[in-house]
């Protein structure tokens, strides 16, 4: 097995010149072009909280679908957080994932079968504060080890955690390899590495990165990572 993940903190697609456009959004993904995608900030705050990637716009400019864990009929996936995986891979199952928070907070989940495996991968979001985060962690951790059955586990997303050696990821260390994509927040100027791609200790990291392009700079502000993943 060789994939190629990426998770992004696509700001409900709106860039750093304050103006809302999913097709920029979308050419990123395009531009990064990885087999399972995790997103934060995938729907609308307010109302339906409807999804700003629409399906239309996946099926007609796109080679990916979204995991279907989404609550609300309009919306993408659950407090924001979805995953898109290739239109040629086979969902296995999805679920939302409950976490402890006083703002709402989630992550999501999906076991997905390509390129002649089949991988757990969750996407989350975690919370600006360092003590839920880290309860956070514990539940995300626990939630995606039940029931794994042997099968490899990325986990990705924005994580809110600014030191690598204190709070939930030093909680992540662990039980997980780190990839060492680099600082993608903010996108004008990346100096922080609050966005992550963590896997279980049966795969390697063969290559990882920030993408950072022309378009990448102004469709968020945050600068997607990704990681080539491997069996170890």
């Amino acid at each position: 097995m060789r994939l190629k993940v990426a998770s992004y903190n696509m700001r409900k697609a709106i860039g750093t010149d304050r103006r809302r456009n999913p097709e920029r959004v979308l050419q990123v993904l395009r531009e990064i072009d990885a087999d399972i995608v995790a997103l934060q900030e995938a729907d609308r705050r307010f109302g339906t909280r409807a999804a700003v990637l629409t399906p239309h716009l996946l099926e007609e400019h796109s080679d990916w679908r979204a995991v279907t864990v989404a609550v609300r009929a309009a919306s993408m996936g659950w407090h924001g957080n979805a995953i898109l995986i290739r239109k040629s891979a086979e969902l296995i199952a999805c679920a939302p994932l409950h976490l402890p928070a006083l703002e709402p907070r989630g992550a999501v989940m999906a076991d997905v079968a390509i390129g002649g495996d089949v991988v757990r991968v969750v996407g989350m979001h975690l919370d600006l504060s360092g003590l839920w985060r880290r309860r956070q962690a514990a539940a995300v951790m626990t939630q995606a080890m039940e029931g794994a059955e042997g099968r490899p586990i990325v986990m990705m997303g924005d994580l809110n955690e600014w030191s690598r050696q204190s709070g939930c990821l030093r909680d992540f260390a662990g039980g997980f390899r780190l990839a060492p994509t680099g600082p993608s927040f903010h996108a004008r100027r990346p100096v922080a590495r609050l966005d992550r791609i963590m896997v279980s200790p049966d795969l390697d990291v063969v290559d990882s990165g920030v993408h950072s392009s022309p378009a990448s700079r102004v469709a968020s502000d945050h600068l997607p990572i990704w990681a080539e993943i491997a069996r170890a």
